[in-house]
C-alpha cells in the first residue's frame, strides 16, 4: 500500500521517531549528542518551530515539535542531511545515516501533550541505561527542572503552566508528574488513525477536513450498518450474532474491528457502532487505532459492500 502524503500545517504537533539506519548509532560520544543539539537549534530558530520534548538514543531520536509557517519537513530534512554529513566526515564513512523517511505522527496536542512529553522523558528508563531520570544527560526533562536548557532549545511554558502559573510549583509537580509510573505503553504511543493520526475521530475529521486534498470519507452515502455486519460475516465467517455478543474470541476480536473501521468510513461515529456492537464507546475507538494492522481485510470487506451494492 503507498504511503499517505504528511500532512502538514502551521500550529501542527507531531510526535516525531528519526532512527538510524539498520539500528546504527548515530550518536557515539558526546560530541554527537552536543552537535545534533546545536543543528536542532540552528532549524528551529530558522523555521519558527516549537520543541517541547526531545530525547536523544544511542540509535534514535525522540522529538515533540509544533511547526509554525514552514513546514516540518523542511526542518527535519536541514537536522537530518547536516547531521549526517558532521557524522560521515568524522567516522568516515559514506551513505545514509538514518533509516529511511522519519516518522512523524500529527497528534492532537490538547489530548497528548503532557502524556508525551512522560513517555519520551522516560525512554532512557526503559531502556535501562539509567535508574533515574537526572541522570540522564541527553533528553529535555533537564529544562523542565530548570537545570540546563542550551540555547533555550525547549519550549517548556506551555506544559509547565499545565502543573502551575507558579513556576517553582509547576517544576515540583512535573517531577511528581514524572514520577508517577502510570504513562502511555509502546503500543498506546504508535497507535495511529490513517497511518499519520493520532486523536479521537473528531479531531482526525477536523484535520482531514481542513487539510487533506481528498474527503476525510470514501463513501458520501452512510449504509445501513446491517449491511456491513454482513460483509463482515461473509469475510470472516463471523456471524451476525457473534459480532455483536460478548465473545471475546480473536476471530471475534478481529472481525469487530474491521466492521467499526468500515463503519467509521462510512461516517459513523464510535457512539454508534459501539451502540450496535453493545461495546464502549472507547472500546471502539482503540478498534480504531490499530487501522495498520487489518488493513487488507477493511480492503476486502469494502470491495464487498460495493459488489453487493
Amino acid at each position: 500500500m503507498p504511503r499517505k502524503p504528511r500532512i502538514e500545517f502551521s500550529g501542527a504537533f507531531y510526535h516525531v521517531i528519526v532512527r538510524g539506519n539498520q539500528k546504527q548509532r548515530v550518536f557515539k560520544d558526546a560530541t554527537d549528542f552536543q552537535k545534533y543539539l546545536l543543528t536542532l537549534t540552528v532549524y528551529k530558530n530558522r523555521t519558527g518551530c516549537r520543541i517541547y520534548a526531545y530525547v536523544l538514543m544511542n540509535n534514535h531520536v525522540h522529538l515533540l515539535i509544533e511547526t509554525a509557517d514552514i513546514p516540518l519537513s523542511k526542518a527535519m530534512q536541514g537536522v537530518n542531511q547536516t547531521y549526517t554529513m558532521y557524522f560521515n566526515r568524522k567516522y568516515r564513512t559514506v551513505g545514509h545515516l538514518f533509516q529511511g523517511r522519519y516518522k512523524a505522527i500529527l497528534c492532537d496536542r490538547e489530548a497528548y501533550l503532557l502524556g508525551l512529553v512522560k513517555y519520551i522523558h522516560q525512554n532512557p528508563l526503559r531502556a535501562k541505561i539509567v535508574e533515574f531520570l537526572d541522570a540522564y544527560s541527553w533528553s529535555s526533562h533537564h529544562a523542565y527542572t530548570g537545570k540546563n536548557n542550551p540555547l533555550s532549545l525547549v519550549d517548556t511554558d506551555q506544559v509547565l503552566r499545565l502543573f502551575s502559573e507558579k513556576r517553582s510549583r509547576a517544576r515540583r509537580k512535573y517531577r511528581e508528574f514524572m514520577e508517577d509510573k502510570e504513562g502511555f505503553e509502546k503500543n498506546e504511543v504508535y497507535a495511529t488513525i490513517d497511518q499519520r493520526l493520532k486523536g479521537d475521530e473528531e479531531f482526525v475529521d477536523r484535520v482531514l477536513g481542513e487539510h487533506e486534498k481528498m474527503p476525510a470519507r470514501p463513501w458520501k452515502r452512510k449504509i445501513p450498518l446491517e449491511t456491513i455486519a454482513a460483509a463482515i460475516e461473509k469475510r470472516h465467517d463471523v456471524s451476525v450474532e457473534t459480532l455483536r455478543s460478548p465473545a471475546k474470541d480473536r476471530a471475534a476480536a478481529g472481525a469487530r474491528m474491521v466492521f467499526s473501521i468500515l463503519a467509521n468510513d462510512h461516517g459513523y461515529k464510535a457512539v454508534e457502532i459501539g451502540r450496535y456492537l453493545d461495546k464502549d464507546p472507547t472500546r471502539v475507538t482503540r478498534y480504531l487505532q490499530a487501522r495498520d494492522d487489518v488493513e487488507k481485510d477493511v480492503r476486502e470487506a469494502a470491495r464487498l459492500i460495493q459488489n453487493a451494492g
